[in-house]
Formats: structure tokens, sequence, C-alpha cells
């Protein structure tokens, strides 16, 4: 049946849309469907929450337990007079006092320092010396096996192996007397040798890793500058020195940054390869004089205060770099 307007035939009128629920105005636009239930979506997000928590917690707990709280301990017993029995006694800033007139903590500052400003840079020169000649080498991977090898070798065992060759009687002592035809060296007697056998062997454990990283910077090192600079003349030498290292220089920055707060920290190497320190406290560190102080003598409130002026000693050398940086690190990007 056809309904017009006039209640009789004629031009027919369409009907209404239906709506899209009841009670809705006519013409109003349908309602969108309605997402997914807020419980559902909530459920899958907390599992995927909980089990994000499974898999970081261990990594905070571990560092809660073993960063965190051995920090605030020292920080603690920095101020106090403690010797694992008996009770703690709170003593002011007499622990820094008494560490900073002390002449075994200067003579294990300047040795320290030394080891940093020998191995930094002497280690980081050859390491890019060493990148740039196996930069353009096909059989690169099995030099940088070779050279890589100390890094993940136990420290202990290395400084194991250099004690041997160290000796008097040993292959490095003998080939140096045979070459030069002088009596073998007593590395690890004498005090005037006893601490560049120890910059001898942190140099050599960590020259795999810092070449790895420079031949990784300089093979991110854009082929259209090099192709520039070669088209304007530029030799091998001009390329590196003008071109090559300071690209690099970020990676250098890096490097040099954590091989100084590394070399800082040095321990285990002394520990291992000599006895005591020694000769004569020739070899001791800053982190040797804690560990002395500390596990040697259980005088826990003058071995927190020295670890407290070695983090003070590090945090000034990293600021002294990152004001440097400003002069020596360029940026291919930025200079572009």
């Amino acid at each position: 049946m056809v309904i017009t307007s006039g209640g009789a035939t004629g031009t027919p009128v369409a009907p209404p849309a239906p709506s899209a629920e009841r009670g809705a105005p006519l013409g109003a636009p349908p309602r969108r469907a309605a997402p997914l239930g807020p419980r559902r979506e909530a459920a899958w997000r907390r599992r995927d929450r909980r089990w994000g928590y499974v898999f970081v917690g261990p990594q905070l707990i571990g560092m809660a337990v073993f960063v965190l709280l051995p920090f605030v301990a020292s920080l603690v017993l920095a101020f106090a007079s403690w010797d694992g029995l008996t009770e703690l006694e709170w003593v002011g800033f007499a622990n820094f006092t008494a560490q900073l007139q002390d002449e075994l903590l200067l003579r294990s500052i300047v040795n320290t320092l030394l080891i940093a400003l020998i191995t930094v840079p002497v280690g980081l020169g050859l390491a890019v010396v060493v990148a740039v000649a196996l930069e353009k080498l096909r059989t690169r991977t099995l030099y940088l096996i070779l050279f890589f090898a100390p890094v993940v070798t136990s420290t202990v065992a290395v400084a194991m192996i250099w004690q041997q060759l160290f000796r008097a009687d040993g292959v490095l002592s003998g080939a140096i007397a045979n070459v030069v035809g002088i009596d073998p060296p007593d590395w690890l007697g004498d005090p005037r040798l006893a601490l560049i056998a120890v910059c001898i062997v942190s140099i050599w454990s960590s020259l795999g890793l810092n070449v790895i990283i420079f031949l990784a910077g300089l093979q991110n090192i854009s082929p259209s500058v090099i192709e520039a600079a070669r088209i304007d003349g530029a030799g091998a030498w001009r390329l590196f020195r003008s071109i090559r290292l300071p690209l690099l220089s970020p990676i250098v920055f890096f490097s040099s940054i954590v091989a100084f707060i590394s070399s800082l920290q040095t321990f285990d190497t002394v520990f291992v390869l000599t006895a005591n320190a020694g000769p004569d406290n020739a070899t001791r560190t800053i982190v040797y004089h804690i560990y002395d102080l500390g596990f040697g003598r259980f005088e826990f409130g003058p071995s927190s205060a020295a670890s407290v002026i070695l983090l003070l000693l590090t945090l000034v050398i990293t600021a002294i770099q990152f004001g440097a940086q400003k002069k020596f690190v360029h940026y291919e990007d930025a200079d572009a």
C-alpha cells in the first residue's frame, strides 16, 4: 500500500530509516559499536605487566642488593668507626681528615693517576692504529678474534700468565736481555718497572675491545666524505688526520671516559700480578688501598672514606673530560 502526503494515492513518501536504538531521534547518526570490554583489555594488560615485573625483578633486586645498598652503607660508614664486631661509633669527618693525611692514600692516588695517564692514551692510540690497519683487510675477522680473546678471558688468568712472563728468568725478560745485551730485568721486583708491568697488562687486556669499537666507528664514516676528500687530492695521511680522526673523535671521547674510569678502578691485576702491591707499594692503587683497609685491617670507616674520595676523584676527572670535549669532538652532521 502506498501512502501519500494527502492520505490518497499520489507521490509515494519513503518511510523513515530505522533508528539504531529505540528512543533515538529521527535522522540521528547510528552509534558506533562499543569497544571490547574494559575488563578483558585490563586483564591482558595486567598479565603483561606482571610478566614484565617477573623479568625485570631479578635485575632490580640484584642492583638494590649489590649496588644501592653497599653505596648507602659506604656513605654511612664513611662518617663512623666500625670494625665489623664492636658497636658503631660516629666520628664525623675524622676518617676523611685521616685519609687525606695518609701517605699510603696519597701514594695510591699518584700510582692510580699514573696508570690512567699511561694506559689510556697509549691503549687508545694503539687501538686506532690497529683498527685502521684492519679496516681494509679481508681476513680481519681472524685478527679481531685474536685481539678480543684477552677481553673475554678472566683477569686473574691473564695476570697469572703475565706473571710468568715477567719473571727474571721468564720469556720476556730473557728476550730483552738477548736483544739489548743487559741483565734480565726483574719486572715485578724492581719498583721502577713494576708499575710499567701493570700498565702493559692493562693495555694488552683492553686493546681488543677498543679495536672493535674504533673499527665500527671507521666503517660508519660516510663514504661520500672520504671520496670528496680524495677528489680534492688528500693523501692517506691527510685523509686520516683531517677526515677520519676528527669524525672518529666522538668514539675516542666515549672510549677515553670508559678507559679512565676503568683505570681508576684497577685492582685485580695488581692483586694477582704483584705481592701486596709491591715492591715498596710501587703498584698500590686506590681500590687496593680500600681493600687493604677494609678486609686487611677491618677499618671499614677509613675504607669507606677512601671509597668516597675515589668517587669524587672520578666525578672530577669525568667532568673535566666533558668540559674539554667541546674543543676536540666533532660530529659529522654538525660540521656538515
